[in-house]
């Protein structure tokens, strides 16, 4: 069958389209002969008087289909659709064919054949595509496959269900079963020839039917109700995947690589947070506004959301040349506003009064920061560097060159730390918030979420590889759990908060019910139509293994230190009320943690860090990789002792060393 199709498929579109209509006049020569039987009773000869009726047939069939369209319809992807189009034309062709047949009166050429040929003509157009599409799409080659195709059913058999079901159809990688649909009113009818099943009895259909996968078509339904579908199809021996939402296919048009994976946001037990975007327009347009780490997950995101309120310009700073690149690549397809890429540093001050003295930003977004608890704990010094003094930097800066509001991208981790990261956030934060009670000018605020879905380090894209892989899944702890949000939502907020900030605020987002990490791995191995192997279960295809808690890692995390937030003129949105300590106090001690980071002196430095940020509390030792491995080097050189001894002392560590 290949090697029919192939050549076939492989030829230029001309000649494609001399072949159909080479194909359709044979066609009318053939109806025009059957016509002539049914009229007469017996075969004739075309030869003589009939040629003329074949000539005329193929002189107007030819141009009403070319005109009507059928030859810009690839034969392969013939299918119900076309129809109309071939009825639509062999009706210009019927008229315009019994009307010349019964003017005329051709002689031995009876006007009925001007009545019964185009429905013949009709009928023969059609079958034929039909076929040819049955063949060249790839129908007859699945038929006569040996390897079984996946077995899927389309839960909705609205207009997304049925385009997906004629992509699908239209491709060599499943075989779709049937629709399952809600509506009771359809149950049991046939939709484009599959049946319409009712969703009450999912186990025992998927065993009837052998089903492989459940294909999740329902754009437009709301969140409730997708997870209440995707509840009851956990634990099922079947694979589920879902199409993007609604406004993804605004373009009219179903396709079978638009199906993806279900995500922790296809789970998520809230709707996502929704912006206020009047108020956030009126803040950002026609303004200059800066963004520090602009290649990051969030930094990226938050130049897309902030282009849509049309500013004046966009900087992008970021110290990674490809991050840079890629997002300025990206943003100037879809935006004609000024976008500037500058590569540069948040901890050198030179390129950031360049930058602000340059272009005078009205407004700077601050997500410049490193956020990965076990790098940041094993590199505490940069972690200092980059996410305390850079801030303090970039915030003082802003202040001398008359920056009108100032927010800060801030972390759950942030809220009663028990790592450097989380422990450097809180610091930033109050930096801010010392800035913000000397009354600069410049309204600082800052804004606390939690884990967000999709960035670098996400444990979704994680849990699907290791799921990919045969397993295991790796959790640090059973009872972890996280709060999620994602990238749009993170960016968006912290957009709300520089339309809403007057001065000094820590906005947090009410993110519902904390996501506990166990469950969601258990989930994704459900939802993929697999089982957890346990010991309950053996037999269980993914196992999921518990590694223990790294360095400075909290099993919950929180949004508040205290515990009297106040709401604000978003629903969703909070404002923490929490201490701060007095600028006069804090900037020669930041200037001593700058000289401490910058001698090296990490213990000194962290000490120092437990003082200013009352309420971090360490859960490891020193874990910085320089100098535990500076360590191990003075044990390896110190001579041997001429004495056995039980065990080698623990060397003495010094402040810089």
């Amino acid at each position: 069958m290949s090697s029919f199709a192939v050549p076939l498929l492989a030829l230029p579109r001309a000649s494609k389209r001399v072949m159909a209509a080479t194909i359709d006049a044979a066609l009318c020569a053939l109806t025009i002969w059957i016509a002539y039987y049914l009229r007469l009773g017996y075969f004739i000869s075309l030869a003589g008087r009939p040629s003329v009726a074949v000539g005329l047939s193929v002189a107007l069939a030819l141009p009403a289909f070319h005109i009507a369209g059928l030859y810009n319809m690839a034969f392969r992807r013939a299918g119900a659709e076309m129809i109309p189009t071939a009825g639509v034309a062999c009706a210009a062709y019927g008229l315009c064919y019994v009307i010349i047949i019964s003017g005329y009166a051709f002689d031995n050429v009876p006007r009925t054949i001007g009545i019964v040929q185009p429905i013949l003509l009709f009928l023969a157009v059609c079958s034929v595509r039909l076929a040819v599409g049955y063949v060249l799409g790839g129908q007859m080659q699945r038929r006569l496959d040996l390897k079984p195709l996946h077995r899927v059913l389309i839960y909705g058999a609205g207009s997304s269900g049925r385009q997906l079901a004629a992509a699908i159809g239209a491709s060599r990688e499943s075989n779709v079963v049937g629709f399952i649909d809600d509506d009771r009113s359809i149950s049991g009818t046939r939709i484009n020839g599959l049946p319409v099943y009712q969703s009450d009895d999912l186990a025992a259909l998927i065993e009837d039917r052998r089903i492989d996968d459940i294909l999740l078509a329902l754009p437009s339904a709301s969140r409730q109700r997708r997870n209440e579908i995707i509840h009851n199809l956990r634990g099922l021996p079947v694979g589920v995947r879902t199409l993007p939402g609604l406004m993804d296919l605004a373009h009219g048009r179903v396709e079978a690589s638009d199906l993806r994976e279900l995500t922790i946001e296809d789970l998520l037990s809230r709707d996502p947070v929704a912006p206020d975007t009047t108020m956030v327009s009126e803040k950002i347009a026609s303004k200059t506004v800066l963004v520090t780490g602009a290649g990051g997950s969030i930094g990226s995101e938050l130049c897309r959301q902030i282009l849509l309120a049309q500013p004046a310009r966009l900087l992008m700073l970021e110290q990674s040349e490809f991050a840079l690149y890629a997002i300025h690549g990206q943003l100037t397809e879809v935006s004609k506003v000024a976008i500037v890429p500058l590569l540069g540093s948040v901890t050198d001050p030179i390129r950031v009064a360049q930058v602000m003295a340059a272009w005078e930003p009205e407004i700077v977004f601050h997500a410049a920061a490193y956020k990965h608890v076990p790098l940041v704990e094993h590199n505490p010094l940069e972690g200092m560097r980059n996410n305390v003094i850079g801030t303090r930097c970039v915030a003082e800066l802003a202040v001398a060159h008359g920056v009108q509001d100032f927010v800060l991208v801030s972390t759950d981790k942030a809220v009663r730390p028990t790592n450097i990261m989380g422990a450097t956030k809180r610091l930033a934060e109050l930096i801010l918030q010392a800035l913000a009670s000397e009354s600069t000018g410049t309204r600082f605020s800052m804004v606390r979420f939690g884990n967000v879905l999709g960035s670098s380090g996400s444990v979704v894209p994680l849990f699907r590889e290791q799921i990919r892989r045969g397993g295991p899944i790796t959790i640090t702890h059973r009872d972890i759990t996280r709060y999620f949000m994602t990238i749009p939502e993170a960016a968006q907020l912290v957009v709300q908060a520089s339309a809403m900030a007057t001065g000094g605020e820590v906005f947090v987002l009410d993110m519902g019910e904390p996501v506990r990490i166990m469950d969601l791995a258990r989930n994704m191995v459900e939802l993929c139509g697999l089982t957890v192997k346990s010991a309950t279960n053996p037999g269980g295809d993914i196992e999921i293994v518990t590694v223990g808690l790294r360095p400075g890692e909290k099993l919950f995390e929180e949004l508040l230190i205290g515990n009297n937030p106040r709401p604000t003129r978003h629903p969703r949105i909070m404002m923490a009320s929490e201490h701060h300590i007095p600028w006069l106090t804090l900037a020669p001690q930041l200037a001593e943690l700058e000289r401490l980071v910058n001698a090296g002196a990490v213990q000194a430095t962290r000490v120092l860090l437990c003082q200013l940020v009352r309420e971090f509390a360490p859960t490891s030792e020193i874990v910085d990789f320089v100098l535990l491995h500076t360590a191990t080097k003075v044990v390896d050189a110190a001579p041997p002792k001429t004495e056995p001894t039980a065990a080698l002392p623990r060397p003495r560590m010094r402040h810089g060393t």
